[in-house]
């Protein structure tokens, strides 16, 4: 009996993956990840029921996302996994207005996910070569997309719209909102922690090379920084986060960018890259002595406090903090700096408790309790399958 669902999660440099098998309750089976797709790729797996920790080289060469899925189904197949696999789940970023649940990849769907490419150019064509991919090599499985933008569905109006004409915001020019699996996730462990409250007024902070800020009630979406596109909000590894639109009128009539030098510069040459001149890489900036380095930290910092106080405004007031992602989970100095940034909302950090990596990291008299909670959208996209079906 094929009981296993497989779930796929491509990135611009990155494919990460899970095997569950189907019970009552996910069982992890097997996780992994190829890291660093085009320069001294490496091959992942962390320890689970079917496989122990393992780190290999695939080679020095650059690869692309097909060969970095080859070796994952060479993965999956050394360890008896490709002939369970009854479901694919696939992490799709943008599902625009249509998709808002988990949906069977047939070729309606995967057409118009297509036309979608251009609102997330870094990842929608990558997740979209993946289907293509797993369909081939598992043709009788189901492939099922679940989508970063469903999450924020259920926002209100408000928070969706644009002061642009209405017509616009009738065809789609609205905000949508991202990284919803990883908040979905964060969600489902805030609803263990605390029941059906699920920390009431909260905001997470999904810090990674890609980042936004989510406020919650009750685990649901209220708003989040993310917009239109990938690149609206916090500054970002190397994306420049929200910009004043006459910048961009600026350089496309005045500078004579052209809208592929400019999609460039906002996505690939900016954010924490842009500003630094050295890397868009948290850990490596904050090892540098360089003063560059330094500002780029601090316009990091100076921007998540800001936006802070304004889902704060929006939830009207804060009970719950989380950090999650790379340098959410990873960055205890970053978490203090922008915990201190929030000091005026009542949220105090026991430096000992942060510094450990532990999952609460607020002092007893803090008003506001600091959580890092690991982000696992494959887990999210899981349960999201476990039951499916197709309609």
């Amino acid at each position: 009996m094929k009981d296993t669902i497989l779930v796929l999660n491509g990135g611009s440099s990155s494919l990460k993956f899970a095997a569950f098998q189907e019970r009552a309750e996910l069982h992890l089976l097997a996780r992994g990840s190829v890291s660093s797709i085009g320069h001294h790729t490496r091959l992942h797996i962390a320890p689970a029921a079917l496989s122990p920790e393992m780190d290999r080289s695939l080679g020095d060469e650059p690869i692309d996302i097909a060969k970095a899925f080859e070796a994952v189904a060479s993965f999956l197949a050394d360890h008896g996994l490709l002939r369970q696999i009854a479901k694919v789940g696939h992490r799709i970023v943008h599902g625009g207005q249509e998709f808002t649940r988990a949906t069977l990849l047939d070729k309606r769907t995967l057409y118009a996910l297509h036309g979608l490419e251009p609102l997330a150019p870094i990842h929608q064509a990558i997740n979209l070569e993946i289907v293509g991919l797993a369909s081939r090599l598992l043709p009788e499985a189901e492939q099922v997309g679940c989508f970063d933008t469903a999450f924020h569905t259920a926002r209100p109006e408000l928070a969706k719209i644009y002061g642009l004409p209405r017509a616009m915001s009738e065809q789609g020019i609205v905000s949508y909102g991202f990284h919803g699996l990883s908040y979905s996730h964060i969600a489902a462990k805030l609803r263990d922690r605390y029941g059906a409250v699920a920390g009431g007024r909260t905001i997470v902070a999904h810090l990674g090379s890609g980042a936004s800020l989510c406020a919650m009630r009750a685990g649901a979406s209220l708003a989040t920084t993310m917009g239109f596109s990938t690149l609206d909000g916090l500054v970002m590894s190397t994306r420049c986060g929200a910009i004043d639109p006459g910048v961009l009128l600026h350089l496309l009539q005045d500078r004579k960018l052209s809208p592929d030098e400019l999609s460039t510069l906002l996505y690939e040459r900016s954010g924490l890259l842009g500003v630094s001149g050295i890397s868009g890489d948290m850990q490596t900036l904050l090892a540098s002595k360089d003063p560059a380095a330094a500002q780029a930290i601090d316009l990091f910092v100076y921007r998540i406090g800001r936006e802070i106080g304004s889902l704060t405004a929006a939830l009207g007031g804060l009970d719950t903090l989380v950090f999650t992602a790379g340098i959410g989970e990873h960055a205890p100095q970053i978490r203090q700096r922008i915990c201190e940034a929030a000091a005026w909302l009542g949220v105090a950090l026991d430096d000992d408790l942060n510094r450990d990596g532990e999952e609460l990291v607020s002092t007893p008299d803090s008003r506001v309790e600091v959580l890092v909670i690991p982000a696992d959208e494959e887990r999210a996209v899981a349960t999201e399958l476990l039951n499916f079906e197709a309609v």
